[in-house]
């Protein structure tokens, strides 16, 4: 029978979908975190009967044919790119993106990453960093006698001087787009590199066309929903238990052929 590879299928896509769901739950909290979901697609069909073939010889089709289907497979795990909430931390260094873009992040390995994450500190020489320490382009170096640092929303960083009226420019936080930001490639800590699926990174200042802007001393939270995920997971749980019954009930029948005299 058909229905215990198929019920087995089903097991391992709910499987699959609780995984999901469960990492949701668990970056509920993750600074810029984007909740993920489980998407699926039906398996091939075997045809019994199929629909327009002649079912006679005077020109007559069939209408509708008989199809079996072979169960389900995961199509792909889509990532969730809307705006999370805004967290107050009045740090000066926290910094969070209202709307379109990614922090531009030099990797060790000479990559660029692109974050969500602003919680930004300063390394020995001042230069404003990730909590790894790897540097946010372009490199923007605080001066040892700064008081104060003011990042306004077009991501200017702007020291306060002891002993000096005007503040001193430091540079401008530069933010990068993409066409397709689901298909980038999560690194984890909070991390993605490009793909040919994202399209190539476009860079831009904050608050220019198409980009989004930044505010001091707020942080982006997760935009998880934990009522939903909650509700998801519940509904893969009984998704998961139909399919395993499915199962169950194929091996009853199967018995009872086996037990025929």
């Amino acid at each position: 029978m058909r229905s215990l590879d198929i019920g087995a299928l089903g097991m391992q896509a709910q499987s699959t979908n609780v995984d999901v769901t469960s990492h949701n739950i668990a970056n509920m909290t993750t600074t810029g975190y984007k909740r993920q979901r489980a998407e699926f697609q039906d398996l091939l069909y075997q045809d019994m009967r199929r629909a327009g073939s002649p079912s006679s010889d005077t020109g007559t089709i069939v209408p509708v044919g008989v199809q079996v289907g072979l169960g389900v497979k995961t199509a792909a795990i889509g990532r969730y790119m809307g705006q999370g909430s805004l967290s107050l931390t009045e740090n000066e260094l926290d910094i969070a993106i209202q709307g379109r873009g990614y922090f531009q992040i030099d990797l060790p390995s000479g990559e660029t990453a692109y974050s969500r994450d602003g919680t930004l500190k300063l390394d020995a020489n001042g230069a404003l960093v990730t909590k790894d320490g790897y540097a946010v382009q372009p490199g923007i170096t605080v001066p040892d006698n700064a008081t104060s640092v003011t990042i306004n929303s077009n991501g200017e960083v702007f020291a306060e001087i002891d002993g000096q009226v005007a503040l001193q420019n430091l540079g401008q936080i530069q933010l990068a787009t993409f066409i397709n930001p689901p298909g980038l490639d999560a690194l984890g800590d909070n991390l993605f590199l490009e793909t040919e699926a994202s399209g190539q990174a476009n860079a831009g200042a904050p608050g220019d066309v198409g980009y989004g802007t930044v505010l001091q001393g707020y942080l982006e939270a997760s935009n998880v929903n934990v009522v939903q995920e909650i509700t998801n997971l519940i509904k893969a749980q009984r998704a998961y238990e139909m399919n395993s019954k499915s199962i169950s009930t194929t091996d009853e029948m199967m018995s009872a052929v086996s037990n025929l005299r």
